[in-house]
């Protein structure tokens, strides 16, 4: 949705020092500075809507520091989920926020990112300790106080939390502190088909509500079951279907998966079939992480525009189901797929970039959609970010007070307002 605006120039930073350089020169020169990790985004975060210098941070790609005993790890921006995994794997760790993207794990922490395994071990926001930024004019913050990596702290305001979801318009991160988990000593995936969404999502509700500690719960509508079936060559029932994984030991693991079960077939799914296997597991999970290729499949030459909210899980059946009705009265081709263990979800809607009409429409569904979600108690954005396409939603979502201070904050870090501009306010 969001047109490519390339900036003025573009530059590689090899090292903090030279990232803290070229900031203060950008700075003093007045140039707008656009922060670079893998270009993932979804909202337009690295437009360069007025120009400026993209800040390339791809070949700050150390893994600087692991501490096993502390399950803590310090990257820099080019350090990406799946690398780090890479290095992990020997040491009985692993870092489990999983945005579908191999995205940049200090670009996840700029957007506020998540993923798949939310509902078991929290968003990027719940996993990150500490963080290293280049302010605006140059100068260099260590949120949480250079080195530190405790687990919890009462000191001060939380200037982690801070930067953590500021999408580049405070300063840059040149290195986050990230929280490690242990591995899963066993892992099992699952899948059930329901009659209808709103049997799926009751049953990710009643899940929840029972405290089955599943590590993933994924919702696809049936056009997305279709387009996943065709694309990655499943053969699952072409109907709203939860796909599921269960982490931990061989006997939790039974009971989860047998209390799942009955709750799944009391809400009338029509088949729970177990996937045991790590070649069925990687099939099933790779699918699902492609539903944006296979939607595109839907519609070839168009393009994709994927928008996401967020409800209190109890609000989550009527907004699923408010959604399915507002997606068929648009007339527009889209599928529904999200991470109901937190209550987010997405629509994948598919538009030709050269019809001004069906823009228009694409644009009304999305804007609808975070009313709904803002009306129920809800965010505009789970997991995507405000960037471009979000900022009226966003003043709708905490009033003139919330961005008023949001206002004040940015004038005092960036009072030339040349940090990523245009984006989120």
């Amino acid at each position: 949705m969001h047109r490519c605006q390339p900036p003025d120039a573009v530059v590689w930073p090899q090292n903090v020092e030279q990232v803290s350089q070229l900031a203060a020169l950008c700075y003093s020169q007045g140039m707008p500075i656009i922060p670079f990790g893998t270009g993932t985004g979804l909202e337009g975060g690295v437009c360069a809507v007025q120009g400026g210098v993209c800040f390339n941070l791809t070949h700050m790609d150390r893994i600087l520091a692991l501490n096993t005993e502390d399950f803590s790890v310090v990257v820099e921006p080019g350090v990406t989920r799946k690398a780090l995994n890479t290095h992990l794997r020997d040491s009985g760790l692993w870092f489990p926020v999983d945005p579908g993207a191999d995205a940049s794990l200090c670009g996840m922490a700029a957007t506020g990112a998540s993923g798949t395994n939310a509902v078991r071990y929290g968003t990027i926001r719940d996993n990150v300790l500490n963080l290293e930024v280049v302010l605006p004019g140059g100068q260099l913050l260590h949120t949480a106080g250079q080195g530190r990596h405790y687990r919890k702290s009462a000191a001060g305001y939380n200037l982690t939390g801070l930067f953590v979801g500021s999408e580049g318009t405070l300063g840059l991160i040149t290195a986050a502190t990230l929280r490690l988990h242990p591995a899963p000593e066993t892992t099992v995936a699952a899948t059930c088909a329901f009659p209808s969404v709103q049997a799926a999502v009751d049953s990710t509700v009643h899940i929840l509500q029972a405290a089955v500690p599943v590590a993933r719960i994924e919702f696809l509508d049936e056009v997305m079951m279709d387009a996943c079936n065709r694309h990655s060559k499943l053969d699952c029932r072409v109907a709203p279907t939860l796909f599921l994984e269960f982490h931990g030991s061989e006997q939790a693991l039974g009971e989860q998966v047998q209390r799942t079960e009955e709750i799944t077939q009391s809400n009338g799914a029509f088949h729970f079939s177990w996937a045991k296997e790590a070649e069925e597991r990687s099939q099933l999970w790779a699918a699902r992480h492609n539903a944006w290729y296979a939607a595109l499949a839907l519609r070839p030459g168009c393009k994709g525009y994927a928008t996401d909210v967020c409800v209190p899980i109890s609000r989550l059946p009527e907004i699923l189901v408010q959604a399915k009705e507002d997606l068929k009265a648009s007339g527009l081709t889209g599928t529904i797929v999200g991470h109901v263990g937190d209550g987010n979800f997405h629509c994948i809607l598919l538009v030709d970039p050269e019809d001004t009409e069906e823009l228009r429409r694409v644009e009304a569904f999305a804007q609808q959609l975070g009313r709904r979600a803002l009306a129920l108690h809800g965010t505009c954005t789970g997991e995507h970010g405000i960037g471009l396409g979000k900022r009226q939603l966003l003043q709708e979502e905490v009033g003139a007070v919330g961005i008023e201070t949001m206002r004040q904050l940015k004038a005092t870090l960036d009072p030339r307002g040349l940090m990523n501009p245009g984006k989120v306010l």
